[in-house]
C-alpha cells in the first residue's frame, strides 16, 4: 500500500510508542500525530485528516467511543479503528454505532494492527477474529429472536453491489459514479436494500456483510 497519515490515540506513552513502530515499519506509513487523551484525538483528526485513525477506548476526557462519535459527526467517511483491552459485545456495538470501522484487542495488536490499518484504508472493516465470532454469535441469535431469516439470497446483482460499498463506507456519489448511475438511483437500490434485510442500524449494515463474508 502507499502512502497513509496515521494518528494514534492512547493514553499509555509506552503503548503509543509500540504501535508506531509496529505502524511505520510499512514503507509509507506515517504517524502524523499522537494524542494522549480524546479530545487531542478529535482536535487532531480535524486538523490534520490523516488516513486512519487508531483509537484507546478507554482515553481520559473524552473515551474512544465518544472520540469516534465526534470525529465521524464532522467527517463522516473517517475511518476510525478502536483498540481495546475488552471483547465484549457492548463495547463494539457503541463503537461501530458510533462510527468505527473497526474493532481490535491489544493482546491481538501486534497480528492484527497491521491488517487492520491497511482494511480500512481500503474502505473495509475489520475486527480481532474474537471480536468478530463475539459479535456475529450475538447478531445471528438477535435476528433468530426477530424471526428475521438470512435474505441476501434475494437480492438482485445490483443491489448485492450497493449494499456492498454502503458496507464498505462509500459514499452515495462515490458509488453513483463507480456503477455509472445516478445519486438518487443509489438511494433506491440501498432503500430496497435494508428493507428487504431487515436492518435497522449502522452496526448491523457493517455485521450483515461481514457475517455473510461479503467483506472482511
Amino acid at each position: 500500500m502507499g502512502e497513509l497519515k496515521l494518528l494514534l490515540g492512547d493514553d499509555h506513552t509506552l503503548m503509543r510508542q509500540g504501535l508506531r513502530k509496529i505502524l511505520e515499519e510499512n514503507p509509507g506509513w506515517t504517524v502524523v500525530a499522537e494524542a494522549g487523551n480524546g479530545r487531542d484525538a478529535v482536535r487532531d483528526m480535524l486538523a490534520l485528516e490523516p488516513d486512519v485513525a487508531v483509537l484507546d477506548i478507554g482515553m481520559p476526557l473524552l473515551n474512544g467511543i465518544e472520540a469516534t462519535r465526534q470525529i465521524v459527526r464532522r467527517i463522516p467517511l473517517a475511518r476510525v479503528l478502536i483498540l481495546s483491552m475488552h471483547a465484549d459485545q457492548a463495547y463494539v456495538t457503541q463503537a461501530v454505532q458510533a462510527g468505527a470501522r473497526g474493532y481490535i484487542l491489544k493482546d491481538s495488536a501486534g497480528s492484527d494492527l497491521v491488517q487492520a490499518v491497511a482494511a480500512l484504508a481500503a474502505g473495509k472493516s475489520f475486527f480481532s477474529p474474537a471480536v468478530a465470532q463475539l459479535m456475529l454469535d450475538d447478531y445471528a441469535r438477535r435476528l433468530t429472536e426477530r424471526g428475521v431469516a438470512d435474505r441476501y439470497d434475494a437480492l438482485s446483482e445490483r443491489e448485492r453491489e450497493v449494499f456492498q460499498l454502503v458496507a464498505e463506507g462509500r459514499s452515495s456519489k462515490e458509488i453513483a459514479e463507480l456503477l455509472s448511475v445516478s445519486p438518487a438511483t443509489v438511494e433506491t437500490h440501498r432503500t430496497h436494500v435494508l428493507q428487504k434485510l431487515g436492518l435497522r442500524n449502522t452496526a448491523e449494515v457493517v455485521l450483515y456483510p461481514v457475517r455473510r463474508g461479503v467483506i472482511q
